[in-house]
């Protein structure tokens, strides 16, 4: 009887969500995102899954656990601006992968939150590489909407989406047209038409008439997106294509539009800069793998950041990498090295990507900010750096994925003699 219980209550333990503590973070390097830069030997106070405090000599609160920072990087948990974890375990396997759809029955309508799995090996993957949060989205192949994306936290809570339907993706490139008989030709009209379907759902719908393009579930779905209501996700990688969108917004200024992919947005900068149009790039996109790529280079980010355009970093559009959220932070320090200054390149992987997403609350170490926290041994844009501590909503994860319980089953110094 008493091992029942003693395995009842292990069992409600586990199955229950930590609570946050009251932590102070001392004698840090603390990377605020905000207007007080970087603060040596400062320290970072959560209470209650926010963050209270922050600033030097800051005073342990009763009760409060105190880590000691001994001077490494504190910083606000990374953002994966695109990305497919928690939708696709094994990207080469139909079965584990809900991030494509594929026929003609939904489009616009397919929705990556009510897909999302927090139980996936890539979770804890990810965030033992220190992000905490990650937008994420679906692919069609029968329609240039690809679907709702999502944003979500990575810590396996199975109430890890904190935002549902937060952006809708569409195809306006390369792969959009060849969506729309191979054409950018039809691509446009094809857009334009379904937005007047969307606008006009559900009278034309319940009349009889039908929609030119859309079909009713997708009409619905894509509404509050065509009203201006929702942010639009834009794949488009030329500078041909990215000028089109920038007219485009300019005579229809209440749509939101963020670029994906941009390859060669470096040559529309000051168009782009003016337009308000923010870029979440791939800065190692530069290789002329398509034609909408063939003036893609190392410094994007660079140039980008010169002629003031908002920018966040993430793999590219239809990347083998989609499923990598942890890259970000690499991708990252990849644009360190071709030019772009650290702290630009940090918050285009934390604080821009929660901007871009209207995730006001996240990706600063300031006050009242939820308290997505990491803890570093070294610069967390060096591929040799690793956590060690990371928080999210103040609450303390674990570091143990299935690839360090394999590292630790398989380490011959962990054996037996």
């Amino acid at each position: 009887m008493r091992t029942t219980l003693a395995a009842l209550v292990l069992a409600a333990a586990l199955v229950t969500p930590a609570a946050a503590e009251t932590v102070l973070i001392n004698n840090g390097r603390i990377v605020t995102n905000g207007a007080g830069g970087i603060i040596e030997n400062g320290d970072v106070l959560i209470v209650d899954g926010r963050i209270s405090a922050v600033g030097a000599n800051i005073n342990a609160p009763r009760g409060a656990r105190v880590i000691e920072a001994n001077g490494a990087f504190v910083t606000p948990g990374a953002f994966a601006a695109m990305s497919e974890v928690g939708l696709s375990e094994i990207s080469g396997s139909g079965a584990p992968n809900d991030a494509n759809v594929s026929g003609d029955l939904i489009s616009a309508a397919a929705d990556a939150g009510r897909a999302f799995n927090p139980n996936v090996t890539a979770i804890p993957v990810t965030r033992i590489e220190g992000v905490t949060r990650a937008a994420i989205a679906p692919s069609a192949n029968g329609s240039i909407f690809d679907g709702r994306g999502a944003l979500v936290s990575m810590s396996g809570e199975p109430d890890s989406v904190f935002r549902e339907r937060a952006f809708m993706v569409v195809e306006l490139g390369e792969t959009g047209a060849g969506r729309t008989g191979g054409s950018r030709a039809a691509l446009w009209p094809a857009f334009e038409a379904a937005l007047r379907d969307a606008r006009e759902y559900p009278t034309r719908y319940r009349s009889g008439q039908g929609g030119a393009v859309l079909n009713e579930i997708d009409a619905q779905a894509l509404q509050p997106y065509a009203r201006g209501q929702g942010l639009f996700l834009v794949n488009v990688e030329s500078a041909a294509d990215i000028r089109r969108l920038i007219r485009f917004k300019r005579a229809n200024p209440s749509l939101r539009f963020v670029i994906h992919g941009g390859a060669e947005a470096w040559q529309v900068a000051d168009e782009l800069a003016r337009s308000g149009i923010p870029v979440i790039l791939d800065p190692l996109a530069n290789l002329p793998d398509r034609f909408e790529r063939l003036s893609a280079r190392l410094d994007n980010a660079v140039l980008l950041n010169q002629a003031g355009v908002r920018f966040a970093i993430a793999p590219g559009p239809g990347s083998v990498d989609a499923h990598q959220a942890r890259l970000v932070l690499q991708l990252a320090g990849n644009a360190v090295a071709n030019g772009l200054p650290w702290d630009v390149a940090f918050a285009a992987v934390s604080r821009t990507p929660a901007e871009i997403f209207g995730a006001s609350n996240l990706g600063r170490l300031e006050r009242n900010y939820i308290a997505d926290v990491v803890i570093w041994d070294g610069d967390p844009l060096q591929v040799t750096s690793a956590p060690t501590a990371v928080f999210i909503e103040g609450v303390q994860q674990s570091l143990t994925s299935r690839q360090t319980q394999l590292r630790d089953r398989y380490n011959p110094r962990n054996r037996q003699r």
